[in-house]
Parts: structure tokens; sequence; C-alpha cells
């Protein structure tokens, strides 16, 4: 038996490597937190609303929306003032201030539908932000089979079009100091989602191709015994450095400016399709907003390749290259799923710290700030991004001056790389 349990104690110690367990632990962790943050969605709609009531009419089918939404909700504020509602609702983290307009029912009686004023205060663009002012609208619907239910009983309309909907709805929303009328926060979420979901796409992507061929290559370079050749020509291990640093930025520009003119047809793509005219809230990139988002990119890129080719500094050879994107891939994913969950100016404080300091979320949310003209945000992020790229370039430089370079981690083998240079000289 002991000859078995070796073979199996050694098939085990090979495949329970660090490349192996972390992305495990990662993927589990990322799961259990998105698990996590859709239990608490679920418990957040079966919350009642924090809202604001104003009944401006007070005649018999108002009454009827009112007692619904009051039974139904938590009310902040119960008066006449659009203005102290809306400051009693935001305080209390509320969604929305529900005013039912003068001549309500005299309208009904007149055979118009009643008119609902809903002002919607729009805290963030995830889903999780969302999940309150769903719950306001799947009232305001049973408000309206209460009263198509009471007109019914007391045979108040023969218009079956009337009774079927007899209060419509008139929508403002607030969002980051702009005012859109006329516009629910599921429209404006369903076009800034859009946008959030195809810039991490690409983000992955060049991560995924570009920094995975890097990563491959060096595996492959030392594989193949190329890397010491290379390493012993009379070239300067910085113009090597530099050389590589230098391909990997244009191929990162590259990538930056077809992604920029896929971006501008497809904003006006957006611009023609959606519900809403961005143009009319002032919702559009001018040049200088697309040159930030692609400075943006471009940094993420670089930094992306750069920490790949300081990865790939450590692999021993082209099988174990491949593990070594993954890190780097999950530093991408776990920002995109944490903000299409919940906006960025939502998150608690620490959430904030981790998203900020992970330097492949900038670019996922720069064109949201960019359209809402956060520019604070958008000059730290990139800041950040262009200090990241330099100390990874600058570890990269570094190592490439080091054996370790071919020894990778093993144990002994700085001496022997030392003998080979030695010899090689």
């Amino acid at each position: 038996m002991k000859p078995l349990t070796n073979i199996i104690r050694k098939e085990v110690k090979e495949l329970l490597t660090p490349a192996t367990i972390i992305p495990v632990v990662v993927m589990a962790v990322l799961f259990a937190s998105l698990g996590g943050m859709i239990g608490g969605a679920q418990e957040e709609a079966s919350k009642a609303p924090i809202i604001g009531l104003i009944d401006l009419d007070g005649g018999n089918y108002s009454q009827v929306i009112s007692s619904y939404i009051s039974a139904n909700s938590e009310i902040a504020y119960n008066g006449t003032d659009v203005d102290v509602g809306l400051e009693a609702v935001r305080t209390a983290g509320g969604p929305a201030v529900i005013v039912v307009e003068p001549d309500f029912t005299s309208d009904i009686s007149a055979g118009i539908p009643g008119t609902v004023r809903v002002y919607w205060i729009m805290a963030g663009a995830g889903v999780m932000d969302s999940v309150s002012s769903s719950v306001v609208d799947v009232i305001l619907s049973g408000a309206g089979q209460m009263l198509s239910a009471r007109m019914i009983e007391e045979g108040a309309s023969t218009n079956s079009s009337l009774i079927l909907a007899p209060m419509v709805k008139s929508e403002t929303t607030y969002f980051k100091q702009m005012t859109m009328d006329d516009i629910s926060p599921s429209t404006v979420s369903g076009v800034l989602s859009s946008q959030s979901f195809l810039i991490p796409l690409v983000v992955m992507l060049v991560i995924l191709m570009s920094g995975g061929s890097i990563i491959g290559s060096m595996g492959m370079e030392k594989e193949n015994k190329t890397l010491e050749t290379l390493l012993t020509m009379p070239v300067k291990r910085r113009d090597i450095v530099m050389g590589k640093l230098a391909g990997a930025a244009v191929v990162g520009l590259l990538m930056a400016i077809v992604y920029m003119a896929g971006m501008g047809y497809y904003m006006g793509s957006l611009q023609g399709q959606s519900a809403i005219d961005m143009a009319r809230f002032g919702l559009v990139l001018d040049p200088l907003d697309y040159l930030l988002v692609g400075l943006s990119l471009f940094l993420a890129v670089l930094g992306a390749l750069a920490l790949c080719m300081l990865m790939g500094a450590f692999a021993r050879d082209f099988k174990s290259a491949q593990t070594l994107t993954m890190p780097i891939t999950f530093l991408a994913m776990v920002p995109f799923f944490i903000m299409m969950m919940k906006d960025f100016s939502t998150l608690p404080l620490v959430g904030q710290a981790v998203i900020f300091l992970i330097p492949f979320s900038h670019p996922m949310m720069v064109m949201n700030n960019l359209m809402f003209n956060d520019y604070g945000l958008v000059i730290a992020g990139i800041a950040y991004e262009a200090v990241f790229a330099a100390v990874t370039v600058g570890l990269s430089v570094w190592l490439f001056k080091k054996d370790m370079l071919i020894t990778g981690w093993k144990k002994g083998s700085k001496k022997t790389v030392r003998g080979f240079m030695r010899k090689g000289r």
C-alpha cells in the first residue's frame, strides 16, 4: 500500500497548487457575494417602501388611492408641499413622492383618467438600487386595481377603457442633481446599464486576449529556452523590457482606438433607439469626454499588460503560464458584478475603496460618470491608473534584471543561472 499512497500523495501535491486553489476560492467567494446581493434584493423587495404622499384632491376616488398606498407603504411625509416632501423622503432614504393631483375625482367622474404624479428620487442605476422603485410601481398598480373595483361596485362608468385604466401616471426623476421629466427610473437604469455591460466585456476581452498572449509568450520563451538566448545577447535588458512594454502599449492603444470608434457608433445607436432623448438631458459625450474614456481604457490595458508581463516572469513553462491570467481576469470580473448590482455612489465606503483600488474598474464606470459631469472621480481614477501602470512597468523592468526571470521560484536555481550567465559571457 505504501507505493500507492506515495503516488496518491504525489498526484495530490502536484494538482493542489496555488494556481488551482486560488481560482476556485475566488470563484466561490464571488458567487457567494453575488448570492448575498440577490438575497438582499429579495429582502429589500419584501419591505414596505418609504414614500411621501400628497393628496391634493381629497375626493372619494383619491381617498381610495391614498388609503391603499398608506396601507402598503411607510409614509415619511403626508402634507401638501412637494419640496418639503422630497427633502423628507430623501433624508429617509425613500424612492418617491406620490402626488394625487387636484380634480382627480372630478376627472374620473367626467370620464377622464385621473392623474397621479410621481417624483422619483433615484439613488443609483444598479439592480439593487432600483428594487424600491419597482415596489412602488407595484403598489401604484395595485391602487389602480382597487380604484377599478370601486368604480365597478358603484357602477360609476360604463366606459370599459376608463374602468381598466382609471388613472395615468406622470413621472419626474431626480438623479445626480439632474431633473428628468416624463422619464422613469427603470428607463434611465436601462440605458445606463447597457453601457455598463459593454465596457466591462471590452476590458475583460482585452485582458484575456492580449494579457494571455503576453503571459503565454513568456512561458513559451522559457520552455523553448529562447529567453535565455535573448538575455545573453549584447542587448541591454532595459531595452528588452522597454521593447516588450512598447509593443504592449501599441497593442493597448490600437485596441483603445478600435473601441472608441465602435463606442461612437454605439452611442449614436443608443440615441436613435432609446426611449430617452439623451441629448435633451445632456446625457451625451463631447470629444473631450471620449478622449478621457479612451485614456482611461488605455491606462487600464497598459497596467493589465504590464501586470501580465510581471506575472508571466514567474511562469516555468507554457502550461503554468495559462493559469496566471486567472487572477487578473478576476480583478476585472469582481467590479463588473458588483457595479451591475449597485451603483458606485450607493456602495458603502469600504466597497467604494475596494472598487477604486481595482484599476480595471475605472473604465467600467467612466462613461456614466462623464454623462453626469462627475469629472472629479474620473480624473482621480485616471491618475490612479497612471500610477498603477507606472508601478507595474517599473517592477517589470526591475524583475527583468534579476536571475529569477529564468529560475522562477525554484530553490537553488539562482546559482545555476548565474553560472550559466557567466559561461554565456
